[in-house]
């Protein structure tokens, strides 16, 4: 993608992503996302197809950020592989940016009918999440439960995991746990739950599990500015 075409891009997602923050999904349009991006209308389906491919768009670069982070993450200290603490800056970076957290928290006062819309599932799918490929690795290098193949995660691991961003709506005001700790709380409960008790050491797995997640990085890119339905 040419530099002004990218660049053109991100000033119309800046501004769907402003925008929907502010009003919420269904009293955002397409004019007024021009109008605040500066382009014409036309313009912004040369980018994306329809206002659900845009909406996507936004989120899908949301998750090229959170994920871009969990990369350095990784190449900073390759324990950061490990499940428990890669679904603990999971956890922090995507409640950490407001169109992610209305996504996993499914906030439907700012998202809506876009809650509803098929264009949303891979924002909140499996694959994020952690894919066959990274569970399999973790299998192989001794740093899942010794029996626990990746499939039978299929179901505890989002269960967990989702139910502590669903939960944050129906909290009490007497829990007034900081991020950080309900992110610690989430990476004790993985660790005890699907881990060994002894963790091997995570460094000749990590180049393998940072490729999986620069790739799964590239993908929403892909999605983001290349006009993908998000299928």
């Amino acid at each position: 993608m040419h530099a002004d075409h990218r660049g053109r891009a991100d000033r119309i997602l800046d501004a769907a992503k402003e925008l929907l923050l502010r009003w919420g999904y269904r009293r955002v349009t397409i004019d007024e996302i021009a109008k605040r991006a500066g382009v014409g209308k036309g313009t912004i389906y040369l980018h994306w197809r329809t206002r659900e491919q845009l909406f996507f768009a936004v989120g899908a670069r949301e998750a090229v950020a959170m994920l871009d982070a969990v990369v350095a993450g990784m190449r900073a200290d390759p324990g950061e592989i490990a499940l428990h603490r890669y679904m603990r800056r999971f956890f922090l970076e995507a409640m950490g940016r407001p169109v992610l957290r209305a996504i996993f928290t499914r906030d439907a006062e700012t998202l809506d009918k876009f809650l509803t819309s098929p264009a949303r599932k891979p924002l909140e799918g499996a694959k994020l999440l952690a894919s066959r490929e990274y569970l399999g690795l973790l299998a192989r290098h001794g740093l899942l439960r010794a029996g626990l193949r990746p499939e039978d995660l299929d179901y505890p691991l989002p269960t967990i995991v989702f139910g502590f961003f669903a939960i944050e709506p129906l909290l009490p005001e007497e829990v007034t746990l900081g991020l950080e700790e309900k992110a610690d709380f989430l990476a004790d409960t993985l660790r005890r739950t699907f881990e060994p008790e002894r963790l091997p050491d995570c460094a000749p797995a990590a180049e393998r599990a940072i490729e999986i997640f620069e790739g799964l990085a590239r993908d929403f890119r892909d999605a983001a500015y290349g006009g993908s339905d998000g299928t």
